[in-house]
């Protein structure tokens, strides 16, 4: 299982950047490897938070259909996760508060990858970062 972050749909739908082409290429060679990917409900809240926050909400409806299209599962997250994400942030320096309630929910559903381009996750020891 491979866990996708926020940010791959949003270089997909946003604007040329270096890591948009590397983003679809990963993406399609993940898709037709079969590979089972997933995702949370913070990331489809990182993509409305962004969008709202630059005013392009015209952007969120296409960064959810990519998300939507690839992904198999979106999981969802509780207390345990919540308070697992404070030992994550104790133990990881660099990495957001976001971020560490995704490696929380990854290690409750026994993920240890991530699609993402945040090298942030590089300072989670059992996470590796495709990206």
């Amino acid at each position: 299982m491979i866990f996708v972050d926020s940010n791959i749909p949003m270089y997909l739908v946003g604007k040329p950047h270096p890591n948009k082409g590397r983003a679809a290429e990963l993406l399609r060679q993940l898709v037709r490897a079969g590979e089972h990917l997933v995702t949370d409900v913070e990331v489809y809240q990182e993509i409305l938070h962004r969008y709202v926050a630059i005013r392009r909400t015209e952007a969120i409806d296409p960064a959810f259909e990519v998300l939507d299209a690839v992904v198999d599962d979106v999981l969802g997250y509780g207390m345990a996760e919540i308070r697992a994400a404070r030992g994550v942030l104790r133990s990881t320096y660099t990495i957001t508060a976001r971020d560490a309630l995704h490696v929380a929910v990854m290690r409750e559903a026994g993920i240890s990858r991530i699609l993402s381009f945040d090298r942030e996750f590089d300072d989670c020891p059992g996470i590796e970062r495709m990206a």
